[in-house]
């Protein structure tokens, strides 16, 4: 995580700092001098190339001035003092009357001239436009004085004289039940903005109101003749009180509505009526909605801390900042908050978490609180001022006070790292493009994939904190959609591709253009001017009515909506204006601002700050109180630089198509392409029209935004494969007593699972069970890192930390033998490391034959660390095809053997291609070995011994291999020095052949087991004398009845040594020499008597079914496919014989061939050396 940007956004000279680029001269001779200044200078001119015209940005900036006058103007002149316009109708829009449940309108408008005190924040930034002909400067300025003008006549001037009767009423008495937040971040927000500009604290350029610290006693003169002396901070005062009932809560939590002239009676439960003595009215009809939000809840802190410091009132900063804990406290175990939640109560209504409605501005508060308290300390007064009557409301004293953590920035930074990386964790997903999803608060399992137009914020909160690569990514999806509507509908549905639940209105909401705003600045990518230039366009040809702006009812049909939104002129113009000012004061300003929820900007002056106590007593917050977070390492990103010379990173990025293609962009017609000359004909696809001189795509939305130009886009750009999700589905079979189909599990539901409170799911009956794994990678992203997670079991989903709990009751009934499977002594793998070099027999590996002969299943690692395997055998109806149709093996080697290249065959083996394995091979040449595995088999009887006491080999599991393991890779195994004996059955083997070697190898036949360990010397047991004999039978037998030859497969019977072991004179061997059973023939003893090492690996196991009895082929190992070593070829099965069954070319051939082969290798010895 990166240093939260705090000045250097909101305080926009760090960031022009920050990307300053500085160029030390040295007087040089000649070309050398010309040459460095060259060097130097060509990124800053390559970048003013491809960055948008200071031309046009000067007339974006203007169009944008024209959009803001056109609604103000409107508003003034049509609905004026009323709170809000209808632009389509034409008239004022005011509150709902008749209708007290109507919260859309009530909550909002509370009969105080709403779009005015919306507006004194954008006119007083607009008062510092450049100068131009139509003096939008000096016209801005004047009218953001006519406005606090227009409010103190209608309101007064918060005084409780004369003066604070306005002709409306005095200070904000009205009869208007309000949402607590919308007139906190609204009302207040927006007067203690403009006071802020009023005094100087914000910068407006040109105006000078001189000396402030006493604005009361010397009023600041106004050329309307208004002499200003705090009444835009009084008027807040005022309206910051009659909130002030809504605090009193059991919980900490505010009620969500409050009336202004008559407070909480409606709310019979509050402290209020008990401590104050005010009994509360007897509330006729239904009781009132005790439910507030995350946001409503704990977006109050920015507000009510600077009206608190402007004024030295401390009631309102302690409530704000309880109410935000309140929240914070009851966060879940993972560190999700809700959306809902009961006031009263304090608990969660709902289970879904998210980003957007209902949390949102909670989390940025969370951080901006952080910027606007740092080097603020709190004043030294915790307590309450004075005793609450009627006629003084502090609802802290009915509560603990804060502790200095509480009120420190500090903690307000520690709550948002700690709810960052919760959100990061469980609602972050990257597939098909990064978004966030909707889970369940407690298990953070999903439940819902929908954005919402709210959540568009995301991106800039992101941005202010530092974490630009999250921020850039996620905002291009919110582009994609944009420009698929030219707006953003209030819910759009990522699995559906479409509006969701018919939530398709766009009232004119800011957070997209602000998070583009906030990029911007951070960035400097032109990309986000012609982002805001499409803004801008779509807004001015759907949006504009002869009385102002409407917002859409239906983006889908560009239905308009009869109401004009106060913060359509208060965020959104005001965002956009900032994006095309790149000299406006505030995007130069040097301290610790920040922006409101509404788009207000604050800040806490000096003069009103407590002395600080310096960084060696400032007090922040304990780290370990919100667990192990990642915290910042105290430098700043660096933009992200232009790949290309099209001037933008963004617009070379090889995912920016990613969220076109999640929004379907490119299915969706281009609307903004010029229309045909000849309305009849339409353009078919793949044609361009002809526009002047330029020839314009009608599509679809290739590019995005459709304002971008061609000039931008790189001329070799290549889009990147988009993250798909690496799924697997697996249905547990149905047992016979299971009649009842799925769909009467779909409709009532899975009756065996039950949640094990926030662990997991525990599974009370597999059969008919149905679940899904997904792929996922490590934080690294590494192949080695790749990992299966259980995401839905049953239709229930799972969250990230959530379990999979399962009885072996459970297990107990299910009739496939592998879920019975026991580790057994009897088989033990075979692990086979030789050269890298193969011998230049037989080298095409994408045949199911082998290079060193049919029958071994080997491991090719990949560059990738991915093994590729390949499996020896015959596609007829064997043992281990058998096993491979099995459910549960099918499912076991998917999990731990994912191999997304290989391709899957009817039978579930998956199967590599000559071309593909022999690249990998090619891309292995680092290591020495490769690894082969076969399996072993442990001898019974009176003179069977134990397997030596050895390090044991890797598992062929773990054989997966990178630059770093290769060292690893290339240690020898076990047994290295290896001598080849033959039969051993006609003499006594050297005296060297024991006491030399680690590992004899042995042909089977011609004698006994017993016979040919008999004729091994004694020896003195040691490190480097015998281990272990291994003995290799063939794979087939001769059916005295019919003459054909029979496969034997492995594991089907253990070797007798039915006599105790004897020396070659007869006496007992103490200590008996280790044997194992390997099947292959003659391609298997060639590949042991030519290995560079071999060991074992005790990880093979095998199934018992319901009879006890052992099946046919047992699967050997965690990972490893059971070779299946057959030693005659595919070509020789006779015509119309059984699968299975082979006729040998000539039995008597073959045995002349292996006596011919024996006698080659027989006394052969070789050693690795150490």
């Amino acid at each position: 995580m990166n240093r939260p940007f705090s000045n250097a956004i909101d305080g926009h000279s760090s960031l022009r700092g920050h990307n300053a680029r500085y160029t030390v001269v040295y007087f040089l001779k000649g070309l050398h001098c010309f040459l460095l200044t060259a060097l130097v200078l060509a990124p800053l001119w390559l970048s003013s190339v491809a960055a948008m015209r200071q031309d046009r940005i000067t007339k974006l900036r203007d169009e944008t001035v024209g959009m803001f006058y056109h609604g103000f103007d409107n508003y003034m002149r049509v609905a004026f003092p009323e709170d809000e316009l209808r632009p389509v109708s034409c008239i004022p829009l005011t509150r709902d009357p008749q209708n007290s449940r109507n919260f859309e309108l009530n909550d909002v408008l509370g009969n105080y001239s709403l779009t005015l005190i919306d507006s004194l924040s954008t006119l007083a930034i607009l008062a510092s436009a450049p100068s131009d002909s139509r003096r939008t400067g000096p016209k801005a300025l004047a009218d953001f004085q006519l406005g606090v003008a227009a409010l103190v006549e209608q309101y007064g001037d918060g005084r409780r004289g004369p003066s604070g009767q306005g002709i409306r009423g005095r200070g904000f008495d009205v009869d208007s039940k309000v949402q607590v937040f919308e007139t906190v971040i609204r009302g207040v927000g927006g007067l203690l903005s403009a006071h802020l500009f009023a005094i100087g604290e914000l910068p407006i350029a040109g105006y000078d109101p001189g000396s402030t610290d006493d604005v009361e006693s010397h009023p600041i003169a106004w050329t309307n003749g208004l002499h200003y002396d705090g009444q835009l901070l009084r008027l807040a005062l005022d309206l910051a009180q009659r909130l002030l009932p809504a605090f009193y809560t059991a919980t900490g939590l505010p009620y969500p509505r409050v009336n202004l002239r008559h407070g909480i009676p409606f709310y019979v439960n509050s402290p209020l009526h008990r401590d104050v003595g005010d009994g509360g009215a007897k509330v006729q009809g239904p009781p009132e909605i005790t439910e507030t939000c995350s946001a409503g809840a704990g977006s109050l802190v920015l507000e009510f801390t600077a009206l608190s410091r402007l004024t030295g009132d401390q009631r309102f900063e302690q409530a704000a900042k309880r109410a935000f804990w309140a929240v914070w406290e009851r966060r879940s175990n993972i560190g999700l908050i809700g959306a809902g939640v009961d006031a009263e109560k304090g608990q969660w209504i709902g289970s879904y978490a998210g980003i957007g409605a209902g949390a949102d501005s909670f989390f940025e508060y969370a951080f901006k609180t952080h910027i606007l308290l740092s080097g603020r300390e709190f004043p030294n007064q915790t307590l309450p001022l004075r005793q609450s009557t009627s006629e003084w409301l502090d609802p802290n004293d009915i509560y603990t006070p804060l502790t200095a953590e509480e009120n420190s920035s500090d903690m307000f930074l520690r709550a948002w790292q700690d709810a960052h990386a919760a959100i990061k964790r469980h609602l972050y997903t990257r597939t098909q493009h990064p978004h966030y999803v909707n889970a369940n608060i407690a298990t953070g399992s999903p439940q819902a994939y929908w954005i919402d137009s709210l959540g568009a914020y995301y991106s800039g909160l992101l941005t202010l904190a530092g974490e630009l690569d999250e921020a850039i990514e996620t905002h291009l999806l919110y582009t994609a959609l944009w420009t698929r509507f030219a707006a953003l509908p209030e819910r759009w549905s990522i699995r559906d591709n479409t509006v969701e639940g018919g939530l398709g209105w766009w009232p004119g909401r800011p957070e997209f253009i602000e998070s583009t705003y906030y990029l911007y600045r951070a960035t400097k990518d032109p990309w986000y001017l012609y982002v805001g230039e499409m803004v801008l366009r779509d807004i001015s040809q759907n949006c504009w009515t002869e009385c102002g702006w409407s917002g859409l009812q239906d983006v889908r049909t560009g239905e308009k909506s009869d109401r004009m939104e106060s913060f359509f002129l208060g965020e959104t113009t005001k965002y956009m204006y900032l994006l095309f000012d790149e000299e406006h004061p505030l995007n130069c300003l040097d301290a610790g601002f920040v922006f409101t929820t509404e788009g207000h900007p604050l800040i806490i002056p000096q003069k009103y700050a407590a002395k600080s106590r310096g960084p060696d007593t400032q007090q922040g917050a304990d780290p370990a109180q919100f667990g192990s977070v990642s915290v910042n390492d105290g430098i700043c990103p660096l933009s992200p630089q232009p790949t290309s010379l099209s001037g933008s990173s963004i617009a070379s990025r090889p995912d920016i198509y990613h969220a076109a293609k999640l929004i379907g962009l490119h299915n969706t017609p281009n609307h903004h392409a010029a229309a045909p000359r000849n309305p009849e004909k339409r353009p078919v696809h793949g044609e361009t029209i002809k526009v002047g001189h330029q020839a314009m795509p009608v599509l679809n939305h290739t590019v995005f935004p459709w304002t971008l130009p061609q000039t931008l886009l790189p001329c070799d750009g290549i889009c990147a494969k988009p993250p798909m999700p690496h799924t697997l589905l697996i249905e547990f079979p149905s047992t016979t007593q299971q009649n009842v189909g799925s769909a009467f599990n779909y409709m009532f539901g899975n009756q065996g699972l039950s949640r094990m409170g926030q662990d997991g799911l525990l599974v009370q009956n597999m059969p008919g069970l149905k679940m899904t794994l997904l792929e996922e990678n490590t934080s690294h992203g590494e192949a080695k890192d790749r990992y299966w997670r259980v995401v839905n079991v049953g239709g229930v989903n799972l969250g990230r930390d959530e379990k999979v709990f399962v009885s072996r009751e459970t297990i107990g009934d299910l009739s496939d033998p592998l879920f019975s499977k026991v580790r057994e002594a009897a088989l033990v793998d075979v692990i086979v490391q030789v050269n890298d070099t193969p011998p230049p027999v037989n080298t095409n590996i994408g045949n199911v034959t082998d290079m060193y002969g049919e029958g071994i299943y080997q491991v090719l690692v990949g560059e990738d660390g991915v093994p590729f395997d390949v499996l020896s055998g015959e596609d007829g109806e064997t043992g281990a095809t058998t096993e491979y149709k099995s459910l549960f093996s099918s499912l076991l080697r998917a999990i731990r053997d994912p191999n997304p290249t290989g391709d899957v065959e009817d039978d579930g083996i998956s199967t590599t291609s000559s071309k593909t394995v022999q690249g990998k091979q090619q891309a292995n040449k680092r290591n020495r070995f490769r690894y082969l595995a076969t399996l072993g088999i442990t001898p019974i009887g009176a003179g069977s011994g134990p397997l030596p006491d050895v390090a044991e080999a890797p598992s062929m599991a773990t054989l997966q291999v990178d630059d770093k393991d290769a060292k690893e890779v290339n240690k020898p195994l076990a047994w290295a020095s290896i001598y080849v004996a033959g039969e051993a059955c006609d003499n006594k083997l050297p005296d060297e052949a024991a006491r030399d070697h680690q590992l004899i190898i042995i042909r089977r036949g011609g004698c006994s087991f017993s016979e040919k360990l008999a004729n091994i010397p004694a020896y003195t047991p040691g490190a480097q004398s015998l281990q272990i004999v291994i003995v290799v039978s063939d794979d087939y037998e001769v059916d005295p009845e019919t003459g054909a030859g029979r496969v034997i497969m492995p594991g089907g019977v253990r070797p007798l040594l039915d006599q105790i072991q004897r020396t070659p004179s007869g006496i007992t061997r103490r200590t008996p020499i280790s044997m194992l059973l390997v099947h292959g023939g003659d391609e298997v003893y060639n590949l042991l008597a030519h290995a560079a090492s071999v060991g074992t690996f005790s990880g093979a196991s095998t199934g018992m079914n319901s009879s006890g009895s052992r099946p046919t082929a047992p699967r050997s190992g965690s990972r490893q496919i059971l070779s299946q070593v057959l030693s005659v070829a595919a070509t020789n099965r006779a015509p119309g014989s059984a699968p299975g069954s082979y006729i040998p070319e000539s039995l008597e051939r073959s045995k002349q061939t292996a006596s011919s082969t024996n006698r080659h290798l027989e006394g052969i010895s070789h050693r690795r050396g150490r």
